[in-house]
């Protein structure tokens, strides 16, 4: 378990560019995220409303999606972030690209990282198949959060089947839980934990609820840093052996600040896009670091 003192991973992956000493990348490809979907999200989510996915490159074909990664591995990138939008039974439409999914592994040698969203059996085998490099997939441990934010008639029971059905065949996973994403309220996180603790994934990723200009959500106060600290500290409890890390979305300004430096302090293995106090503190904690150009969840 990393400790205060010991080691820390920074991630500054392409999803943003940024220069900030002593990290000032050269391949600002280290991973770039695409999307299935274009811009279009039937949940259309309270927190997000699609506008995440706004900022990621359209590839709605397969055709586009393998031109995509074509350039991407032209420009010297190495990993691509295969994304979407849910339809309503929450899935993201992943199945038509399984056969472009394992071409752009076995012909381009880039990672090939998919946003699930809830998944069925029938595709999990077809990411068997592609020999897909990592899933990543929001897990919420609140049923009350999955039907007012997320517009999905679904359960936290269905979270865990989609968790299972990629454990059952082997996929590397890296569950997101997203903290205060109940209108900026800590709830079902610890029982999003608890569940996630049962499976054998590579990371624990942990988003920090973020309000977005023009969502339902832009105007909702997230939790205090303090809040949000306590569930590092649970998390780092239940995942002894497994990287737990501070993925992109967290709130901004002295909110971030000072979330930043309780990571740190609780001992997480790893943070995305950390600001200069962040860095400092890891030098005055002596902490070994680490600098790297990809996602955060593909953290060893």
């Amino acid at each position: 378990m990393n400790r205060p003192g010991k080691k820390i991973s920074f991630f500054f992956p392409s999803l943003k560019r940024v220069e900030t000493p002593p990290f000032l990348p050269t391949n600002f490809c280290g991973t770039q995220a695409l999307s299935i979907t274009g811009s279009h999200c039937q949940l259309n989510c309270k927190h997000c409303g699609g506008r995440i996915l706004q900022n990621m490159t359209a590839a709605e074909t397969p055709d586009t999606l393998k031109k995509a990664a074509e350039r991407i591995a032209g420009q010297g990138g190495r990993t691509i972030l295969i994304s979407g939008g849910a339809n309503k039974e929450g899935r993201v439409p992943l199945g038509p690209f399984v056969r472009v999914m394992k071409e752009i592994r076995s012909e381009l040698g880039l990672k090939v990282l998919v946003h699930t969203g809830l998944v069925s059996e029938d595709l999990a085998e077809g990411l068997v198949e592609a020999g897909v490099d990592l899933a990543l997939l929001d897990i919420i441990g609140d049923n009350g959060t999955i039907r007012d934010i997320y517009h999905l008639e679904a359960s936290v029971e269905d979270f865990e089947q989609s968790l299972k059905f990629l454990s059952d065949r082997a996929i590397p996973v890296a569950p997101h839980v997203v903290m205060g994403l109940h209108f900026g309220q800590i709830r079902g996180e610890s029982r999003a934990f608890k569940m996630i603790a049962h499976y054998p994934v590579k990371a624990l990723v942990l988003i920090g609820f973020r309000p977005i200009p023009k969502t339902v959500l832009a105007r909702t106060e997230p939790p205090s840093p303090e809040e949000l600290g306590g569930l590092f500290g649970l998390a780092r409890s239940l995942f002894p052996r497994t990287p737990v890390v501070l993925g992109c979305e967290r709130p901004l300004g002295l909110h971030r600040r000072k979330l930043e430096d309780l990571a740190l302090k609780a001992g997480l293995d790893g943070m995305a896009y950390p600001g200069e106090q962040a860095l400092q503190t890891a030098v005055d904690l002596e902490m070994e670091v680490t600098y790297h150009s990809e996602c955060c969840a593909l953290i060893k």
